[in-house]
């Protein structure tokens, strides 16, 4: 700010255009204002390189990818590739440290359909005994991994690693029989109890 008039009259001057009885200052942009968008225009290329092309550098979404896959890889790597038999299930169904991983999956995936525990929203109850698509307890990781109705339960095979599959479908199995309360009317054919493990 200056305290000179002749600065001050300079400033107010009038463009001398007139738009529906409006008239503007014939200020210009601040230099740093003009210097921004030319940074702005000349960066744009590197970031659309950097964060829009197929060979993405270190983004957030690679590293958060990468540090996925090496938590996994950890995680399971004491267990190797588990099948989604009988056998498997019955195991770890029982097994509070990767039942624990399994509650976790549900957790982030599944509430929105069975709630938090299981007792159904939109999609069935899975904690009594009646199931709709599960015949024994193997059928449950192949709902899972597949789908069903037509896609109103949603595939997760190419979601989910194969491990993560088969510990969710270990921890559903272990819902049976718990009947949380508020949950949905039961659905389906109620079929044996799971075999001994």
């Amino acid at each position: 700010m200056s305290n000179n008039p002749n600065e001050a009259a300079e400033a107010d001057k009038l463009s001398g255009h007139q738009y529906d009885g409006i008239q503007e200052y014939d200020n210009p942009t601040p230099g740093w204002w003009n210097w921004l968008f030319v940074a702005t225009v000349a960066l744009a290329p590197v970031y659309l390189l950097v964060f829009h092309s197929p060979y993405q550098a270190n983004t957030l979404a690679a590293q958060y990818d990468r540090a996925y896959a090496e938590n996994l890889r950890l995680q399971f790597g004491e267990i190797g590739t588990l099948e989604p038999t009988q056998e498997t299930l019955l195991e770890y169904m029982d097994d509070p440290k990767w039942s624990a991983v399994g509650a976790v999956t549900f957790k982030t995936h599944c509430i929105t359909c069975h709630g938090p525990e299981g007792g159904g929203i939109s999609g069935p109850n899975l904690t009594d005994n009646r199931y709709i698509n599960v015949k024994k307890i193997e059928d449950i990781a192949g709902v899972v991994q597949n789908g069903a109705k037509a896609g109103a339960m949603p595939a997760w095979g190419n979601r989910l690693h194969p491990n993560e599959v088969v510990l969710v479908a270990a921890y559903v199995a272990s819902l049976r029989g718990k009947n949380v309360p508020g949950g949905k009317p039961a659905e389906g054919n109620e079929i044996p109890a799971w075999p001994e493990s």
